[in-house]
C-alpha cells in the first residue's frame, strides 16, 4: 500500500491549511513511531504543494511536533502532551476510540489494515443468508477503507438486507458544552467511533451482529454492550469467521463479581484515566457525590496508566473506579490488590436496590448526560453475598466508631472500625485512610529513644577520608 495513502498525507495537509493551524502535534502510538519521520517529511512536502504562489514562508511558520509516550491510553487524544508545546490541533494516528476532545481540534488517521474484501464479503453474505434476523455490520476503523467493496459484494449475495454502521467524522471540533441526548436517542447507537440509527420501535435485540476486526478492546466493548445479540466475528488476519464468543462473554460474569465485591467497599479510589475526553470532570464530580451520599469515603487519584504497583501504594482503598474512554475502561484487575470497576458498575454497586438487567454502558458521557441517580441513605443492614451475612451501613456505626459532628474519628476507637464478626452481623471495615493506618499492626519503623522528651539528638560528624584508612584512625601494625 502506498505510504502517503496509508497515512492520508494530503487530507491531513488540507486540514491544517484550511484551518490555518501553526503548531500541530502529531500523535503516534508506539508501533507507528518508526514511520513518524517519513510522515513529517511527506506532510511538509504536501503543505508546500498547497502553498499559494510558492510562498514558502507560510509553510515554514507551521511547526510539526511528534508526540510519543502518551500520558494515558494511546487511543485518546493526548491534550496534556499537546499543551506542552501550545499546539493548535492534534493529528492522531492509529487505533482510536474517537472520544470527543475537551479543548483542541483533532484529525484522526485510522490507518489501513490489510483485508481480503472478497473473502470477507463471502462470509458476510453466507451468514446473512442463514440468519433469521437482519444483520448489522460493525467493524474496526482500520478496515473502513475496504468497506465500500465489502458492501457491494456482500449485498449481491445476501438474501436479507444488510445494515452497515457509519464512521464518525475524522475531523473533530470540541463542543463548548457536553452533547445531550436527542429525542431519538433510544434508536441511535454509538460505539468505538461508529454510529447508526434504527427505525422507530426497533432495538438491537432485533438484529444479529457481524464484527470485522481482531479480538481487541473494541470487540470486547461490542460483546458487553450488545450481550443479548448473536455476535460473530470475521478475523481479517486469518481470513475466517469465528462464531464462538464464549471467552468474551465470560467477561460479563467477571464484571458482575466485581460489582458484588464493590458493594462491600468503604473506601473508594477514583482513578482519573483521562484529562482530554470531554465530560471527564463532570463525571468525576458526579461519581464523588454518589460515593459520599452512599456513606463511603472517596479519594481522587491521578497517576497516568494504572498498574498493580502504583495502586498498591493505596492499600486503604477497597475498590477503584476507573474513569477513562470505553477502549481502556475494562482493566483486568486480577493482579491488583483491589478490583477496578467502571462508572456504570459503580452506579450498580452503590445504589441500594439496583439490579443488573443485562444492559451495559461503556461510555461515561452517556451516564453524565442523563445524570446519576444519587443513593438515598438507608438505616437497615445489607446482605453481602461475599461475606455471607448482613453488613451495617456506615451511618449505623457512628456511635461505635467514635465519630464526632465534624466527621473526625477518634484514634482510640479506630480499632473498632475493623471487621467484627458476630453470629449474624458483619460490621464494615475502616471508613477512611486515617482509620485504616491507625489500625494497622505495622505502622513503619519506630526508633525507640529514651531522650525523645528532650528533643532530637544533635548532629554527629562522621569520619572523613578513605575506607582503607580514615583520618585520625589508629591502625595496629602487623606482626
Amino acid at each position: 500500500m502506498d505510504f502517503e495513502s496509508k497515512y492520508e498525507v494530503s487530507r491531513v495537509a488540507t486540514f491544517i491549511r484550511s484551518n490555518n493551524f501553526k503548531r500541530v502535534a502529531l500523535q503516534f502510538p508506539d508501533e507507528l513511531l518508526k514511520d513518524s519521520t517519513r510522515v513529517v517529511g511527506a506532510l511538509r512536502n504536501a503543505l508546500f504543494g498547497l502553498c499559494c504562489k510558492g510562498d514558502d514562508n507560510e509553510v515554514k511558520d507551521i511547526g510539526l511536533y511528534v508526540m510519543a509516550d502518551t500520558t494515558y491510553g494511546s487511543c485518546c487524544v493526548d491534550e496534556v502532551g499537546a499543551s506542552h508545546i501550545n499546539a493548535d490541533c492534534v493529528v492522531h494516528y492509529g487505533h482510536t476510540c474517537l472520544s470527543p476532545t475537551t479543548k483542541l481540534p483533532a484529525f484522526f488517521v485510522f490507518g489501513k489494515a490489510p483485508i481480503n474484501a472478497s473473502d470477507c464479503a463471502k462470509h458476510l453474505g453466507n451468514y446473512a443468508s442463514s440468519s433469521t434476523k437482519p444483520v448489522m455490520v460493525l467493524f474496526g476503523l482500520e478496515y473502513e477503507h475496504a468497506l465500500k467493496d465489502i458492501i457491494i459484494e456482500a449485498s449481491a449475495s445476501a438474501r436479507c438486507k444488510l445494515h452497515f454502521a457509519d464512521v464518525m467524522s475524522q475531523a473533530m471540533i470540541p463542543s463548548p458544552s457536553p452533547t445531550k441526548g436527542s429525542e431519538n436517542a433510544a434508536t441511535t447507537y454509538r460505539i468505538g467511533g461508529l454510529f447508526w440509527s434504527l427505525n422507530e420501535g426497533h432495538t438491537m435485540d432485533d438484529y444479529s451482529l457481524f464484527f470485522i476486526g481482531p479480538d481487541n478492546s473494541a470487540f470486547a466493548n461490542v460483546v458487553l454492550t450488545f450481550n443479548s445479540c448473536e455476535i460473530v466475528r470475521y478475523d481479517a488476519t486469518e481470513n475466517k469467521m469465528l462464531t464462538d464468543t464464549s471467552q468474551q462473554r465470560r467477561i460479563l460474569k467477571r464484571r458482575y463479581y466485581l460489582v458484588e465485591k464493590a458493594k462491600d467497599a468503604e473506601i473508594v479510589g477514583i482513578l482519573v484515566g483521562t484529562l482530554g475526553v470531554a465530560g471527564y470532570l463532570s463525571m468525576i464530580h458526579q461519581i464523588k457525590e454518589m460515593i459520599t451520599r452512599a456513606g463511603k469515603k472517596a479519594y481522587t487519584l491521578v497517576m497516568g496508566r494504572p498498574n498493580p504497583s502504583k495502586l498498591a501504594n493505596f492499600p486503604e482503598c477497597n475498590v477503584f473506579i476507573y474513569i477513562s474512554c470505553a477502549q481502556t475502561a475494562l482493566l483486568d484487575s486480577k493482579d491488583f490488590l483491589a478490583p477496578v470497576i467502571t462508572p456504570f458498575e459503580a452506579i450498580l454497586a452503590f445504589n441500594r436496590g439496583s439490579e443488573w438487567t443485562g444492559k451495559y454502558i461503556m461510555e461515561f458521557q452517556e451516564l453524565a448526560a442523563v445524570g446519576i441517580d444519587m443513593p438515598m441513605p438507608r438505616k437497615e443492614a445489607r446482605f453481602s453475598f461475599l461475606e455471607g451475612g448482613y453488613i451495617e451501613d456506615p451511618d449505623l456505626q457512628q456511635d461505635i466508631n467514635g465519630e464526632d459532628e465534624n466527621g473526625v474519628v477518634s484514634l482510640v476507637n479506630a480499632q473498632s472500625a475493623l471487621q467484627e464478626r458476630g453470629k449474624d452481623m458483619v460490621k464494615g471495615s475502616a471508613r477512611s485512610g486515617l482509620e485504616f493506618f491507625a489500625s494497622r499492626s505495622f505502622q513503619g519503623l519506630d526508633i525507640k529513644n529514651s531522650n525523645n522528651s528532650n528533643g532530637p539528638e544533635p548532629f554527629i560528624i562522621g569520619r572523613t577520608g578513605k575506607a582503607s584508612g580514615y583520618d585520625n584512625e589508629t591502625t595496629k601494625s602487623s606482626t
